[in-house]
């Protein structure tokens, strides 16, 4: 079933959102993977329930602050995706209403400046490892502070890995297999450098030269998946125009830096430049999916017996559809047991921004999936985004797991040097 969008309002999008809407027959099946259903239990809040009240806020039947507090508590993570049997592409409506409503609705003065402050600082590793440094002078008092800010302090960490200068060129060891272009990352390279300095060595050691372009900035992720839609095609352009075409692929570490690299031909739907941001998505490639289509040179191997539960990041086995290969990279170490995770398809609650837009949902689905991880016995988590990295660490630490959280490419490179 077709539905009529306001075009003129939506712009070029309306056509994908429209497919969207009239491909869901509403069967439930989307309800058990659903976070939000599964913490709330109501219908509006679910992938169905959404979907309609989306298509009546577009159509004009319902007032768009009806729909936005239900929609606000969608994490964006696209299990339903997953888990719909109608092929509903969910995304393709959430991101774009999304910022449809962003400049049409009303948001309090606390809100505007917290939304400004985390657009402004997560995106800029220099400003985000100031604001990171300042963070702590401001924990004594967390406790008065609103729960949103108080969220954020609480996912720092009370001291920041030192800074790793990235070169511009890493050549391939022994004979060339590919050359890719890698992108750094923007909050991953302040909480955590070292998941970039390990995909550098990795690929690096299974002969893959990499390029990692001096001027890139963030790609835009962050702004596109919260509604601030010029903000991410002005990150988009300048992504583009700073990495190199002469190359393979270009590598994500962070599953949601991913995700929305590889929806820039949507981002950019109705522009100039839109083929040309197609054809660059179609190019962008994670770092484990790129490494198990390309084949390891060697098995990597540990000192001791480890067992590792593997928790998918959402934007990762969701949106980019990459499930298996990072469990067939950990399978071939050896020395390696995996083992999967209870409830492994609800988010953790980490979702870009959400853990501090909404901090009760998200931390409770955080307890949920530590206790799910802890209850496994591994010896170590292994993920692929940084913010699910974060939000799982804070979580087993403050249900008192001392539980050591790794990206998938971390993992490896331990297992290569023999320190794990």
């Amino acid at each position: 079933m077709r539905h009529a969008l306001p075009m003129a309002q939506i712009g070029p999008q309306a056509e994908p959102m429209a497919r969207a809407i009239g491909a869901c027959v509403h069967c439930g099946f989307c309800l058990p993977s659903c976070p939000t259903y599964v913490e709330l239990g109501e219908e509006m809040d679910s992938p169905r329930g959404r979907i309609i009240l989306m298509k009546e806020a577009l159509e004009g039947t319902i007032e768009l602050e009806a729909a936005l507090p239900h929609v606000d508590r969608c994490l964006g993570c696209l299990a339903c995706v997953s888990a719909c049997p109608s092929g509903v592409q969910y995304g393709e409506l959430l991101t774009p209403f999304r910022a449809y409503a962003e400049p049409r609705r009303k948001r309090g003065v606390l809100e505007r400046v917290q939304r400004r402050l985390v657009l402004q600082t997560l995106p800029y590793p220099r400003r985000l490892r100031l604001a990171a440094r300042a963070a702590r002078l401001a924990r004594p008092v967390a406790r008065v502070l609103p729960t949103s800010l108080a969220t954020m302090l609480r996912l720092l960490p009370r001291e920041l890995p030192a800074a790793q200068p990235l070169p511009h060129i890493v050549p391939a060891e022994g004979e060339r297999r590919a050359r890719v272009a890698l992108l750094a990352g923007c909050a991953q390279q302040v909480l955590d450098p070292d998941i970039t300095a390990a995909a550098i060595r990795v690929l690096a050691r299974n002969g893959v030269e990499v390029v990692i372009p001096a001027d890139q900035g963030c790609c835009g992720a962050l702004a596109s998946h919260t509604g601030a839609a010029a903000q991410a095609r002005a990150h988009a352009r300048a992504t583009m125009a700073a990495f190199p075409r002469d190359v393979d692929a270009v590598i994500t570490t962070a599953a949601g830096c991913g995700s929305g690299m590889q929806e820039y031909g949507t981002l950019l739907l109705g522009e100039p430049d839109h083929d040309d941001a197609a054809q660059f998505a179609g190019g962008v490639v994670d770092v484990c999916a790129f490494l198990a289509e390309l084949g390891l040179r060697e098995a990597p191997a540990t000192r001791a017996p480890v067992t590792v539960a593997y928790q998918d990041a959402c934007h990762l086995a969701h949106a980019q559809g990459v499930h298996s290969a990072p469990r067939q990279l950990l399978d071939a170490i050896v020395g390696v047991t995996l083992i999967e995770v209870p409830e492994a398809e609800l988010c953790c609650g980490s979702a870009g921004t959400y853990n501090v837009e909404q901090p009760e949902i998200a931390a409770a689905l955080g307890r949920r999936k530590a206790v799910n991880l802890s209850a496994t016995g591994a010896h170590v988590v292994a993920s692929g985004n940084i913010g699910c990295m974060t939000q799982i660490s804070t979580h087993l630490s403050e249900l008192g797991h001392d539980l050591p959280v790794l990206h998938t490419i971390q993992l490896l490179d331990r297992a290569y040097a023999r320190t794990m």
